[in-house]
């Protein structure tokens, strides 16, 4: 086998795929860093985001048994619970889902941009509209997120309300 036939496959692969240099490809993965912060960053916003759903979800669990087990406790408070946890829950899971959405958008846009540098590609409107998708995913996730938060303050003062009159 000669130098030039085992040379042929990697100058064949160069004809579809160009093979930048060290000094071009730093450019790009620079571009391509700032999604990746953001994924980094909404990775964190999930993990707050599933830990407050298995709360929620703990503690609807524990307030059915309740009131399945306990005739005498008060049941429409139990159930006004149980109201307020599943419309949290709905909230959470929206919020979830909507931070995931925005994760995966940013991941795919580190491809794209990694893609477009390296191709030449010239495809500006689909990097805007992947960037404008993944941001409009993340400003749903924190509305949904702020709109839980507000619900579970409302339903902390329903429950403590009672003692505050009480004790007042």
């Amino acid at each position: 086998m000669s130098l030039t036939a085992g040379l042929l496959l990697p100058q064949c692969y160069n004809l579809f795929m160009p093979t930048p240099s060290v000094e071009q490809l730093i450019p790009i993965l620079q571009t391509a860093v700032g999604p990746v912060i953001l994924v980094s960053g909404v990775g964190l916003l999930l993990l707050t985001m599933t830990n407050r759903l298995g709360r929620v979800i703990d503690r609807g669990r524990g307030l059915a048994q309740e009131y399945r087990t306990n005739p005498k406790a008060d049941q429409e408070r139990i159930l006004r619970q149980l109201t307020i946890l599943n419309r949290r829950a709905a909230l959470i899971r929206r919020a979830i889902t909507l931070a995931a959405l925005s994760v995966l958008l940013a991941a795919i846009l580190v491809i794209v941009i990694f893609l477009t540098a390296l191709f030449h590609w010239e495809i500006a409107a689909l990097l805007i509209a992947l960037f404008i998708a993944c941001m409009l995913s993340l400003i749903g996730s924190l509305t949904a997120f702020i709109q839980d938060l507000n619900v579970s303050l409302d339903a902390y003062h329903f429950d403590i309300k009672d003692v505050l009159e009480k004790e007042l």
